[in-house]
């Protein structure tokens, strides 16, 4: 494990007494477009230019009922269940979240390591990375709740102290994505601007903001102004299908009311040159299974 470094200045201001759009600061794509990895020139342009990039088959399909049995088992253990790290859904009580899955559980620690997975973040990121954040996402059918409009980095920055845009996720689907059952919507090109959020971010925000985030949500005006600008795109695909994301998309999702639950496995990669700080906007950090501490690179 290494130490946080020096808190450094402040490029993003946000949780102030005004929204504040800022132009993006950083690359989106750290590496030169010849990089050797797994990712075409073209698609780096794709995600430098529209912010994400879909992957139609990033696991196999005799590899995916692994993954969606370990889920299955992690979300049926009581111990799991009990964990700190695991978030019921407000209404059901049924599990939503399980964090800092890749520690909990060696098939997903597998997958972390994977080439794959692993090879594409630091082709992104242009250095060694290593896991901000892991976890699962179970939405169930009949009534899962969605995750408001948001950008993650904005949330990072505040409360976690993740300095620069230098972080990617990936969202590997367990389940089959339709265009009814809730699934990831993003507003392509909106990581090329940083919308700083107004109000305040109260302590221990996370506990409330996992099941229903508030404090770090943009304004109607300024999401409709951004969708009128973007559009938004919706993500489908088969199981075992990706969807790569920069930590500065718009995106969110809706509820899921369908009987076809949407789960997924994601992974937030950080490059080990952008190691989190004290939180920029909020009066304490979050725990470490939501913004990890332990900045040792993926092996």
């Amino acid at each position: 494990m290494t130490t946080a470094p020096e808190r450094t200045a402040d490029l993003y201001p946000t949780r102030g007494a005004t929204e504040v759009a800022t132009p993006r600061q950083d690359p989106v794509v750290w590496s030169e477009a010849s990089a050797p990895g797994p990712f075409t020139a073209g698609e780096l342009a794709g995600l430098e230019r529209d912010g994400f990039a879909a992957i139609d088959q990033l696991i196999t399909p005799d590899e995916v009922p692994v993954y969606r049995a370990e889920l299955d088992r992690l979300v049926s253990d009581p111990a799991i269940r009990a964990d700190e790290r695991s978030i019921v859904e407000p209404s059901s009580q049924e599990i939503r979240s399980v964090f800092e899955v890749h520690r909990i559980s060696e098939v997903f620690a597998r997958l972390v390591r994977d080439p794959r997975v692993v090879d594409r973040a630091r082709q992104i990121l242009g250095s060694d990375v290593y896991v901000h954040q892991s976890r699962i996402n179970v939405k169930p059918g009949f009534g899962a709740s969605g995750f408001y409009w948001h950008s993650d980095f904005e949330t990072w920055h505040a409360e976690d102290g993740m300095p620069r845009m230098r972080a990617v996720s990936v969202s590997i689907a367990l389940t089959e994505n339709f265009d009814t059952n809730g699934g990831l919507m993003i507003m392509p090109g909106s990581h090329r601007t940083f919308l700083g959020c107004a109000g305040e971010t109260p302590k221990d925000n996370y506990k409330k903001s996992l099941q229903m985030q508030e404090a770090g949500t943009p304004s109607d005006e300024a999401l409709t102004g951004f969708a009128d600008r973007h559009g938004i795109k919706l993500f489908t695909g088969r199981a075992g299908s990706a969807t790569w994301f920069d930590c500065n998309c718009m995106h969110g999702s809706g509820d899921n009311i369908t009987p076809y639950p949407r789960s997924n496995v994601f992974v937030v990669f950080n490059s080990v040159e952008n190691a989190a700080v004290e939180p920029f906007a909020a009066p304490i950090r979050r725990p470490d299974y939501i913004g990890a501490r332990d900045f040792t690179p993926v092996r």
